[in-house]
């Protein structure tokens, strides 16, 4: 008898959690992304920005990544990878490299001259990487024959 009430006490609990977990949740509505503020953007933030490169940059493992301007906000670019799109403005480096943020996302956009690559600045590594634009893809042509022009052999393996 009291095996029974156990089984019967236990199958009750069983159906009940059963039909908690199996009874659909409501979806919550799905908030718009909050609105950009206007961030005022210092002459040397705007001197950077002169110097990004737009358009599709096509990088390693054929991934590609798509750069902007901002339609109205001078100085502003929207950065498209996969499905995620990102609003960067440039930051002022010393080193001459152009570097684009996204603080609230976390991504940091860098552009050398011989290529441009997407960072997770929140953990610190690299999300793509050797990503090229047209522009940095004719300089990489033309170096080697820079270089034989000045009289700097290339390397041989």
């Amino acid at each position: 008898m009291k095996r029974a009430r156990t089984v019967t006490v236990l199958a009750a609990a069983l159906l009940a959690a059963g039909t908690a977990l199996a009874a659909p949740k409501a979806k919550k509505a799905e908030a718009p992304p909050p609105a950009e503020p206007a961030v005022e953007l210092s002459e040397g933030q705007l001197e950077a920005a002169s110097r990004v490169y737009t358009g599709e940059a096509s990088c390693e493992f054929g991934e590609k990544i798509s750069v902007s301007a901002v339609d109205g906000k001078p100085g502003h670019f929207q950065l498209a990878y996969k499905k995620a799109r990102y609003l960067l403005v440039p930051e002022v480096t010393t080193t001459g490299a152009v570097r684009l943020e996204d603080r609230r996302a976390g991504i940091v956009w860098l552009q050398i001259p011989a290529k441009s690559m997407l960072m997770n600045a929140k953990v610190g590594q690299r999300m793509v990487d050797h990503c090229l634009h047209p522009q940095q893809q004719a300089a990489a042509a033309a170096a080697p024959a820079a270089a034989t022009a000045i009289g700097i052999a290339a390397a041989r393996p």
